[in-house]
C-alpha cells in the first residue's frame, strides 16, 4: 500500500498526478513515483519524500495525457527506488501501481519464472504486472482489459490497482478488491485516486468501486463491470470536501490543526442530532433499524487502534445508561475468531477511513452471522459506510495527520447520544441526569476550547520529558480508554514507548517499572474515583516517580503530590473523556515537535491500514 493517483484526459497529467501524490502524503509512505504514456510508456520513482521525485522529474521534462502514481508504503521488499511503484512487466507493455497483498505472489511468480519472466524486484506487484502481460500474449484477440481480468481471476488477496498499456495508449483500467479506489468524473477527463482527497477541487462528482469491480477509462468514455466481465450499475456520488480542510493553514502540522478543531467538530458531530431545549436526540441514519437496537440481547463494538479506544468508552457509556451488555473486540481477532453471534445482536463498527482491512474483515464476518451490522465513519461513500445495514457519519471533516485526534472525540460523541437516546426509549436513566448530560454535551466545544488555550503552559511540561525513554499512563473508569489513548499517542508520534494501564492494576506489575526516571501521566479529575487515583499517585511517589496528573480546576487537595498539572474544567464523568484526551494529544505532539519527530507522518505508519 499506500497511495494511488490516476490521470486520463486532455491535460499533461504531470502537475496532476504530482498534486495528488502530495495530498497523499498524509496516509504516510517510503517512496513514490509516476508513470507517463506518451507514444511509449516512461516510468519515475524515487525512495524518498515526493518532492524529491518532483525534483528528479523536472529535468526529465515528462509528457503524457494518460499517467499514473503511487506512494508506497512497504509490505513486500524493502523501500528502495527497485521496489517503488510503478512496476513494469518484463516486456514493458504494462505498467502498474497497486495497493494491497497478492498472498499467492510466491506461486504465481515460480509459475512465470518457468514460462520465462525474469524479476528485478522484491514485490508482489512485480508478479501481478508480469502475469497481466503473460495473459495478454496468450493470444491477439485478448485486450489489455481481458488480460487484466484473466490475471486478477488467478489472484488471492487484496487489490487496488491502476494499468497503463504501451499498446493500448488510450485507457486506463483500475479494479479494486479490499483496496479502496475512487473514480472523479470530468468533462472529457477522469482521475483515480484511493481515496477522496486528490480529487477535491478537481471533480465535483465520483464513483465508489466496490470489490470485484473494474472500470476502463477513456477521455470520453467509461465503462464499468466487475473482473468476471458483467456489467456493473454506475453509482455517481457528490464529492464533498472543503479545499480549507486540505490545507493547515496558521498551524505548523496537520495533527495541530485537528487537535485545535476539536470544539467545532465535536460541535458538528451532535448538530442537528441533539437539541438541547427540547432534551430530543436524532440520530436518523439508524431510525430505520432502531427497534432492533433498543431491543438487542447484547451490543458488540469493533474497531482497531484509537477507534478500539472509542468502543471501550462506549462500552461504559450503553451498559451503565442504557443497561445492554457491550464486548468490545479488536477487528484483528475478531475476524479470526469463531465469535458467538445472536440473532437479537447488534454489532457496531468503528473506522475513521471506512477502509480499514481488518474491520471491513470483522463487517463481513457478522453479515454472514446474519447480525444487524452498523456502521460509526468518517468518510462518506467508504466501502464501511456501503457495506453496513445502518449507521452514524462522525462529521469531523478530512482527518489528515496519521494519528488521530479530532475523530476520536468525534467517535465518543456520537456513542454518547446513542446512548443516551437508548437509555431514554428504555427507561434506565431518570430524567434529571438525562437533561444533565445533555446539556452538559452541549458546553462540552466551549469546555475543550479553553484547554486548548493551555497549549503553550502543556509545551512547559513537556520540555521536561522530551529525553524520556518509558512512560506510564493511568485512569480509571471512563478514563481508562483515555489512558490508553494517550499512551498510544505519544508511541505513535514521539517514538517513547508508553503503556496504558487501568489504575487500579498497577500494583498487578507495572509499578515495578516506577522509578525517578519514568514519567507517570495520571488523569485524576475529582470524581466518583479520585480518591482511589489519589492513592495510586502516592504510590508513585513513594517510589520517587514524576507525576503529571491532568486534574479539575481549582483542585488544590493533591497538589504537594505532583510534579506537574494540566487542569481541565469541570463535567459530568460520562463526559470527561472527551475534555481529558486533549491536554494528552498537547503533550505527545509538543514532545514529538521538540524531538524533531514529523508528527504528521510519524515512521512505519499509514493513515489507513488496508492490508494486513
Amino acid at each position: 500500500m499506500c497511495g494511488i493517483v490516476g490521470y486520463i484526459g486532455d491535460k499533461e497529467a504531470f502537475p496532476i498526478l504530482m498534486d495528488g501524490l502530495k495530498k497523499l502524503e498524509y496516509r504516510g509512505y517510503d517512496s513514490a513515483g509516476v508513470a507517463l504514456l506518451n507514444g511509449k510508456t516512461e516510468i519515475f520513482k524515487k525512495m524518498g519524500k515526493v518532492l524529491e521525485l518532483e525534483d528528479f522529474m523536472q529535468s526529465q521534462h515528462p509528457a503524457g495525457k494518460i499517467g499514473i502514481g503511487h506512494t508506497r508504503w512497504a509490505t513486500h521488499g524493502e523501500p528502495n527506488d527497485v521496489n517503488a511503484h510503478p512496476q513494469e512487466s518484463m516486456g514493458k507493455i504494462f505498467s502498474l501501481v497497486h495497493n494491497g497483498i497478492i498472498e499467492n505472489f510466491q506461486q504465481l511468480k515460480e509459475g512465470l519464472i518457468a514460462q520465462g519472466y525474469r524479476f528485478t524486484s522484491e514485490t508482489d506487484t512485480e508478479v501481478l504486472v508480469n502475469l497481466i502481460e503473460h495473459c495478454y500474449n496468450q493470444g491477439e484477440e485478448i485486450t489489455a482489459e481481458t488480460a487484466v481480468q484473466l490475471a486478477l481471476s488467478k489472484v488471492t488477496g487484496a487489490y487496488g490497482i491502476a494499468v497503463i498499456c504501451s499498446r493500448e495508449s488510450d485507457k486506463l483500467i483500475v479494479a479494486r478488491n479490499g483496496s479502496p479506489l475512487v473514480i472523479g468524473l470530468g468533462s472529457g477527463e477522469y482521475f483515480v485516486a484511493s481515496d477522496s482527497i486528490p480529487i477535491a477541487g478537481l471533480a465535483q462528482h465520483v464513483v465508489y468501486l466496490n470489490d470485484q469491480d473494474m472500470a476502463v477509462l477513456q477521455k470520453d468514455q467509461f465503462t464499468l463491470k466487475n473482473i468476471k466481465n458483467i456489467p456493473v450499475s454506475l453509482t455517481v456520488s457528490a464529492l464533498n470536501i472543503e479545499s480549507g480542510e486540505l490545507d493547515k493553514g496558521p498551524f505548523e502540522h496537520f495533527m495541530l490543526k485537528e487537535i485545535f478543531e476539536q470544539p467545532n467538530t465535536i460541535e458538528q458531530t451532535f448538530k442537528g442530532r441533539l437539541n438541547p431545549e427540547y432534551q430530543e436526540i436524532v440520530l436518523g441514519g439508524l431510525m430505520h433499524v432502531y427497534p432492533r437496537i433498543v431491543n438487542a440481547s447484547r451490543i458488540v463494538i469493533i474497531g482497531c487502534g484509537t477507534s478500539w479506544h472509542a468502543a471501550l468508552i462506549a462500552e461504559y457509556l450503553i451498559e451503565e445508561y442504557a443497561r445492554i451488555p457491550v464486548d468490545v473486540e479488536y477487528a484483528s481477532e475478531f475476524r479470526y475468531r469463531k465469535p458467538v453471534l445472536g440473532e437479537n445482536d447488534v454489532v457496531f463498527l468503528i473506522s475513521q477511513s471506512g477502509e480499514t482491512a481488518d474491520t471491513l474483515a470483522a463487517l463481513r464476518l457478522a453479515r454472514e452471522h446474519g447480525v444487524l451490522t452498523l456502521g460509526i465513519c468518517n468518510v462518506v461513500g467508504s466501502s464501511l459506510s456501503r457495506e453496513t445495514d445502518a449507521g452514524v457519519f462522525i462529521h469531523a471533516g478530512s482527518e489528515i495527520g496519521v494519528a488521530s485526534t479530532k475523530a476520536f472525540t468525534a467517535q465518543v460523541t456520537v456513542f454518547v447520544l446513542i446512548a443516551l437516546k437508548l437509555a431514554r426509549s428504555k427507561g434506565t436513566i431518570q430524567e434529571d441526569e438525562y437533561q444533565t448530560l445533555v446539556h452538559e454535551l452541549a458546553e462540552i466545544p466551549a469546555k475543550v476550547n479553553l484547554i486548548l488555550q493551555k497549549s503553550e503552559q502543556i509545551k512547559v511540561v513537556a520540555l521536561k520529558y522530551l529525553d524520556a525513554i518509558n512512560a506510564l499512563y493511568l485512569g480509571r473508569g471512563y478514563l481508562f480508554p483515555v489512558a490508553l489513548e494517550g499512551a498510544l499517542k505519544l508511541k505513535e508520534i514521539s517514538y517513547i514507548h508508553a503503556e496504558g494501564y487501568a489504575a487500579g492494576e498497577m500494583k498487578h506489575g507495572p509499578i515495578a517499572l516506577v522509578d525517578n526516571n519514568l514519567p507517570v501521566i495520571v488523569i485524576a479529575p475529582q470524581d466518583a474515583w479520585y480518591e482511589k487515583i489519589v492513592s495510586n499517585i502516592q504510590e508513585v511517589k513513594a517510589r520517587k516517580g514524576n507525576v503529571i496528573a491532568i486534574i479539575t480546576e481549582g483542585d488544590t487537595g493533591i497538589k504537594e503530590l505532583l510534579d506537574d498539572k494540566i487542569e481541565i474544567p469541570e463535567t459530568h464523568p460520562a463526559l470527561a473523556p472527551l475534555l481529558a484526551v486533549i491536554p494528552l494529544q498537547l503533550l505527545a505532539y509538543h514532545i514529538a515537535v521538540l524531538r524533531g519527530c514529523h508528527v504528521d507522518q510519524p515512521r512505519n505508519l499509514a493513515k489507513s491500514v488496508t492490508v494486513e
